[in-house]
């Protein structure tokens, strides 16, 4: 099933080639998550880069940056990249640790799922009740389903001092019945819930 139109996805996915073949970054968000999963595209880019990589984009884009926000932004029709900088961003835990997470996935250098996990539910916190929001809850649930090492996201969380992200995904996990785009009737949400919910005490 698609969350979003699939012309937009393709076009996005191209974008995203296109950069990859440029410019060295890690890749975050949505199409991280479908990098390891493989349910929903994603329609906007997340990267984090060094500062080196920001001014070659400088070149070739027009980048605006969000000081509320903390990150820089190109805006290229429907899609959006957002631009994560070492010490100076945190899209969930400090830009600059999130290279210790780093392995390469089907030719992208992304972050484990597990610091994936974290990155996805600062997203879910910051849009909670929107659409993109809706989708970061299916992207969360979604690495649930493919296998997450419990301990090795307890690990994350305590070293960033984000222990509260237990109680928080435990309420995601508990609030929700089904999940129709990850094929997750109420039966299969159900065992997904059971399997975690004691790992996450």
């Amino acid at each position: 099933m698609e969350y979003y139109q699939n012309i937009i996805t393709e076009k996005s996915f191209k974008e995203l080639q296109k950069l990859r073949r440029r410019y060295k970054f890690i890749l975050i968000g949505g199409w991280a998550v479908y990098l390891y999963t493989h349910s929903l595209k994603s329609k906007d880019i997340d990267i984090v880069i060094d500062y080196d990589e920001l001014n070659k984009l400088k070149r070739n884009f027009s980048v605006n940056k969000n000081d509320r926000l903390k990150k820089y932004e190109i805006s290229r029709e429907e899609i959006d990249i957002d631009i994560y900088l070492p010490f100076y961003s945190h899209p969930g835990l400090p830009a600059e640790s999130i290279e210790e997470y780093a392995r390469e996935v089907e030719g992208f250098l992304v972050p484990s799922q597990e610091c994936l996990l974290i990155l996805k539910q600062k997203a879910y916190t910051a849009r909670q009740g929107t659409a993109k929001g809706e989708k970061d809850k299916i992207d969360i649930i979604s690495l649930l389903q493919n296998e997450l090492n419990v301990s090795e996201y307890k690990k994350i969380l305590k070293k960033f001092n984000l222990s509260h992200y237990l109680f928080e995904l435990k309420n995601i996990l508990r609030i929700t019945k089904e999940v129709d785009e990850l094929r997750l009737n109420q039966f299969r949400y159900s065992k997904l819930k059971k399997k975690y919910l004691p790992q996450l005490s």
